[in-house]
């Protein structure tokens, strides 16, 4: 992997690895306090799963093998937080639960998706230039 990329990937390690580890202990504390019914069973079932995903990912993503690795790995990452993001929406709108407590973990997860495809874009562009030098 290039220094000028590696570096890329440093300046943003601290930042998505603590916020996607924090959003990942909210989902599972709010989750642990929402079972009541087969289905938010399912439900909190796919937003856990994808939501702790994010985290595992972005892991995964600091341990790639390749920049087209890295890349890959961030893909996954920013395609888990949409569908976290999909599911809060869905418990919003179909639970009757405190409100402020999801529209929170929706903020959370949109900004990780921000830092996320400003990686994204950040790597994909360099890695581009690169391949063009």
């Amino acid at each position: 992997m290039s220094p000028e990329l590696n570096s890329v990937k440093k300046e943003y390690r601290s930042i998505v690895q603590e916020k996607s580890f924090a959003l990942a202990v909210k989902m599972v504390k709010y989750c642990n306090g929402l079972r009541n019914s087969n289905v938010s069973f399912v439900i909190l079932n796919q937003v856990l799963k994808s939501s702790t995903s994010i985290g595992a990912n972005v892991e995964e993503a600091l341990g790639a093998q390749s920049d087209k690795d890295f890349i890959a790995k961030l893909y996954i990452v920013r395609k888990e937080t949409r569908e976290t993001i999909y599911w809060l929406r869905l418990i919003s709108e179909c639970f009757v639960i405190e409100r402020t407590n999801v529209v929170d973990l929706i903020d959370n997860a949109s900004e990780i998706l921000r830092i996320v495809n400003s990686i994204f874009l950040t790597m994909k562009e360099k890695c581009e230039k690169n391949q063009k030098s």
